[in-house]
């Protein structure tokens, strides 16, 4: 049985690993961030899919200072201008690149559409994969994979 604990900012968290999607898809930082927490509601790829249904957000290693401030600048643009709580709450727009969690499922969404065009401000891409009811979760650290990955197969176990 899962269990919903609420966050400090109101938010729900599902504790348990049992009541989450089979499938992750991995995204870099901080894009995985902004699905999260910004309301990105597009998830842009190079590739269509059919897939349709949650998923957990696995929010990928690896980012680099370009790739950090490229997305930083695009989010800034897509969220728009935002009040002092959200400046505090997240030290600037987007949060410093060491406060981002990252190896490891961060939320879960739900995929209702996959499109090759989107007003959204979020769509960049050639496919747009369309996210819904989208969650954070309690961090868990998993190995990523390119496209939809079975993440339990990929926990991380900890050092003996």
């Amino acid at each position: 049985m899962a269990r919903m604990i609420n966050q400090a900012d109101g938010g729900e968290v599902m504790d348990t690993l049992d009541r989450l999607p089979k499938l992750a898809l991995s995204i870099r930082q901080p894009w995985a961030w902004a699905i999260i927490h910004a309301g990105k509601d597009i998830e842009n790829r190079d590739w269509a899919t059919y897939r349709r249904g949650p998923i957990c957000i696995h929010a990928a290693k690896g980012m680099t200072k370009d790739e950090y401030h490229h997305a930083s600048y695009s989010i800034q643009k897509a969220v728009g201008p935002v009040d002092q709580a959200w400046l505090d709450r997240w030290f600037g727009v987007t949060p410093a690149p060491y406060k981002l969690d990252r190896g490891g499922i961060i939320g879960v969404a739900n995929i209702v559409d996959c499109r090759a065009s989107s007003e959204s401000p979020w769509f960049m891409g050639t496919y747009g994969f369309v996210l819904s009811n989208v969650k954070p979760v309690k961090f868990i650290p998993v190995k990523g994979a390119l496209g939809f990955f079975d993440w339990r197969r990929n926990l991380e176990q900890p050092n003996d």
